[in-house]
């Protein structure tokens, strides 16, 4: 029997969670017995080996996960090199497609510098081609954000306040425009239904391959320690 932490609540339904470092938490209602839950988790045995293995090996390489002069990193699908530079101003190159940052052996302090840099390039592209999209599809979103989001590359608010993730700047440009779009349509649909999906498809008809290619740069930065 599997070891795991048991997290009860007011809900109704028993669910499993895989944590980072492949220990197991069960989220049950509040008065399900032990073994019921025992029961629950034992059927999911070789789900959980099979999660737990790729949690594993993503936990693993996240731990790994440096970032050294002379490396190359994304912006908007293309390889950008880091390198050192004289003074204490880093600087992005758009043209030469270099992050110049000041010399240091300080790991971490090299992906501070490069989070920033990041955040300001993502803040520039999104809101162009959010500020594009908007007129396109006749939407007013309220307030466009940039944020540190781990798990969503975009959302949208009730209120229709749109937010992108920083690193949705690692993608190419027609994926950064998917997800601008996505985000966008949810301003006329709060959902995922049909309708929603025709207005996506109505301005970008290739939105398919697009999911898919934010899928796979997706299981890339799962094996990255960008925090």
């Amino acid at each position: 029997m599997r070891k795991y932490t048991i997290t009860r609540s007011n809900r109704k339904t028993i669910a499993i969670k895989i944590n980072a470092d492949s220990s197991l938490e069960v989220k049950a209602p509040v008065n399900l017995s032990k073994n019921k839950i025992d029961e629950f988790v034992n059927s999911k045995e070789k789900w959980i080996a099979k999660h737990s293995e790729r949690i594993s090996n993503n936990y693993f390489l996240k731990k790994q996960f440096e970032l050294n002069f002379g490396d190359f990193i994304l912006v908007r699908g293309q390889n950008n090199q880091i390198k050192p530079v004289d003074g204490k101003r880093a600087i992005y190159n758009k043209d030469k497609k270099i992050f110049f940052i000041p010399e240091t052996d300080k790991q971490n302090q090299i992906k501070e510098i490069l989070i920033e840099l990041y955040k300001k390039i993502a803040h520039n592209h999104i809101n162009k081609r959010v500020n594009y999209f908007k007129n396109k599809m006749d939407v007013k979103p309220i307030k466009i954000g940039i944020t540190s989001a781990k798990t969503r590359w975009g959302s949208c608010s009730g209120k229709n306040s749109v937010n992108f993730s920083w690193k949705l700047i690692m993608a190419d440009d027609k994926t950064i425009d998917y997800v601008i779009i996505h985000e966008l349509a949810h301003i006329k649909q709060h959902n995922h239904s049909k309708k929603f999906w025709n207005i996506v498809e109505s301005i970008m008809p290739d939105y398919p391959e697009q999911k898919k290619k934010l899928k796979i740069l997706g299981e890339k930065l799962n094996k990255e320690n960008w925090e």
